[in-house]
């Protein structure tokens, strides 16, 4: 029987070609049929000649549906995949804009600290409303949500859906995992690894190649090779005092402490641009969706022309929905879903990120029990701020979201506690219209 998968926020270029190419490789999902739906009528004519093109170079038996009505796209769907952003760079800038008149320097904002909290907010009304949708449309569909802040959103979804087959997912475990192996020389298949936490915050709690530690391996690689250092300045400082490697790029976790971003002189030193992919200068992303506003089309356009691979790729979406609907090949990833008895200290009830297996069965997340006390006190504390937000927002209290915000690592680094009064309710006000939940 042929599957349907929908795509909500299909207009997201980059993660729709790649998770339909990957789809479209197994061959009990070839014949799927593809329901992309966007609120962008452009976006969405973009994406249907790029996904018909992915068919058509793969003689896939696949049938694809271009659509701006949520309902269409979902009723009926076996697998829906979430990649939507609530608001243009001209909404979401101030969460970048605001917090650097305070003094608090952001590199991306999309997932905790003042900027992550209020595109949570932005974000969650939509979200909730899309759930329902699903519950409403297609309930036993495997619901897979890409889009940021991670946990906060999984969080509510999971709260206000409990009964719903759905998880958040992530390229930085399996990124960072391929990034250390290759500084040690360790070719894929020999290398394993266990990774907790919470999303852009999870550690490898063991790091093997062929069975044994690797660990001080990778501390030697970082040592003696300034190359390797420069790379991730920020994470491997953070490696060679906690002892455990983080997941997520330099840029995401120099915002999530106190240790780089709460002086010029430490910013200069720690996030200097030109290392590595996102070494965490200020703005980064901004900064990079303002110089695509005018030139998006014109790189679809060549993307449409020049050769490409089809070859299957290493997000985990199709390999879930795989091991759930389709051949039924078991597959083990990291996915974001609540702690019940999953990491012993850890909130009870909080969105962690941690090893589930996928079959038929669905989804079945794995206990790993405590963190190191070194990487569950950092990541506890922003598990602690999210269950705040997450609370705040569906009871509509205000002075909740800013005390979450007091908290914040790096906000209580450069901030008083009237500087960030002042800062979160200037965000409130530039954001009114988006946050109804408060009104």
């Amino acid at each position: 029987m042929a599957r349907k998968i929908a795509f909500i926020g299909a207009g997201s270029f980059g993660f729709t070609r790649a998770l339909v190419r990957d789809i479209l490789t197994f061959p009990a999902l070839a014949d799927s049929t593809i329901a992309l739906m966007d609120v962008d009528s452009e976006r969405l004519a973009y994406i249907k000649r790029a996904v018909d093109r992915i068919v058509a170079e793969g003689n896939y038996p696949a049938k694809v549906i271009a659509t701006m009505d949520r309902k269409e796209a979902l009723t009926g769907a076996d697998g829906v995949l979430c990649t939507i952003l609530a608001g243009d760079v001209d909404v979401w800038q101030h969460d970048i804009l605001i917090p650097k008149k305070y003094g608090v320097d952001t590199n991306v904002g999309d997932t905790r600290g003042p900027s992550g909290i209020f595109r949570y907010l932005r974000t969650v009304n939509p979200m909730l409303e899309i759930a329902a949708d699903i519950d409403r449309y297609c309930p036993e569909a495997v619901f897979l949500n890409y889009t940021n802040p991670m946990a906060m959103l999984c969080r509510t979804i999971q709260g206000k859906f409990p009964h719903m087959t759905t998880s958040g997912l992530c390229h930085s475990v399996q990124g960072t995992a391929a990034m250390l192996a290759k500084w040690i020389g360790a070719q894929e298949g020999e290398y394993e690894y266990t990774c907790a936490g919470i999303n852009h915050q999870a550690f490898y709690t063991e790091f093997l190649v062929n069975g044994k530690d690797a660990y001080p391996a990778i501390r030697k690689a970082i040592l003696e090779n300034s190359d390797i250092y420069n790379q991730e300045i920020v994470r491997n400082e953070m490696f060679l005092a906690l002892g455990r490697y983080v997941t997520e790029s330099s840029g995401h976790n120099s915002e999530y402490n106190w240790w780089f971003r709460k002086r010029p002189d430490l910013i200069e030193k720690y996030c200097k641009p030109g290392t590595g992919w996102n070494p965490g200068e200020y703005a980064y992303i901004l900064n990079e969706y303002r110089s695509r506003k005018d030139t998006w089309k014109g790189e679809i356009e060549k993307w449409l022309e020049e050769p490409f691979d089809l070859a299957r790729g290493k997000e985990y979406a199709a390999y879930i929905f795989n091991a759930i609907f389709g051949d039924g090949t078991l597959f083990k990833f990291n996915g974001n879903v609540r702690n019940w008895g999953l990491i012993d200290n850890l909130p009870e009830g909080c969105c962690v990120e941690v090893p589930v297996l996928a079959s038929k069965r669905g989804l079945e997340p794995i206990h790993v029990g405590k963190m190191p006390p070194q990487c569950a006190l950092l990541t506890g504390t922003s598990a602690q701020i999210e269950e705040m937000v997450v609370e705040g927002s569906l009871a509509g209290d205000r002075e909740m979201i800013y005390q979450a915000i007091c908290y914040d690592p790096l906000t209580a680094a450069v901030l008083s506690l009237r500087e960030i009064r002042a800062m979160v309710d200037e965000m409130f006000q530039q954001n009114r219209e988006w946050l109804t939940q408060f009104k």
